[in-house]
């Protein structure tokens, strides 16, 4: 959203704030929702950092303004009544108060983005006695190997054994694949992207 796109926005509804609806840019995770008046947006746009109207307080607030779990801003969406705004954005540790990734406790997030959250975790904190510690331990070198190991046997899964033993041997891969991203310092996140923008070019580049 550009800054003179606010001024289609409907703000007479809710006596001049928008719900924002903030989804993780990378997982889709629903993290909360919040409320903006024009100001607020506004300091969003400029600042890239999500930034709220309190109705408590009645003042503006930039989320992780005393956690230091600020809301990195991706992008802002109007829906299609232009009075409700969808929030993409990268958090910077947990979103709810209660140190949790979402302030909607069940919120629905592809188990494989958990899985890259925690390979981001290990390969931050290094436990002692985890599998994923080692590889990275280890190095690009080994892990790279491993990638490579884990795609001959995928390969010869899915042209000499069941499926299960397919499934099991491209979990395998995946799962080093993640790694091996990580210890290059990318994520799942960019993976991706990039396919994203593959996918946009396919009129020129067919899937």
């Amino acid at each position: 959203m550009q800054p003179d796109a606010i001024v289609g926005l409907d703000w007479s509804k809710q006596d001049g704030l928008l719900p924002a609806i903030v989804q993780d840019a990378d997982t889709h995770c629903v993290l909360m929702l919040g409320y903006m008046n024009h100001d607020a947006l506004q300091t969003t746009l400029a600042t890239n950092r999500v930034t709220f109207f309190s109705r408590s307080r009645q003042r503006l607030w930039t989320k992780g303004e005393t956690s230091g779990h600020v809301l990195d801003l991706v992008s802002v969406e109007a829906d299609c009544d232009n009075d409700t705004l969808l929030v993409q954005a990268r958090p910077n540790g947990p979103t709810c108060h209660l140190d949790r990734q979402s302030c909607f406790e069940q919120a629905p997030v592809h188990f494989l983005s958990r899985l890259d959250a925690l390979i981001a975790t290990r390969e931050r904190e290094r436990p002692e006695g985890s599998y994923t510690t080692k590889l990275f331990n280890d190095g690009v070198r080994r892990i790279a190997q491993k990638v490579g190991e884990e795609a001959v046997e995928t390969a010869l899964a899915a042209v000499a054994q069941d499926d299960a033993a397919l499934l099991g041997e491209s979990a395998d891969l995946v799962y080093h694949l993640l790694v091996l991203v990580r210890a290059r310092g990318l994520s799942l996140g960019d993976l991706s992207r990039v396919l994203a923008e593959r996918h946009r070019q396919s009129d020129s580049l067919p899937l």
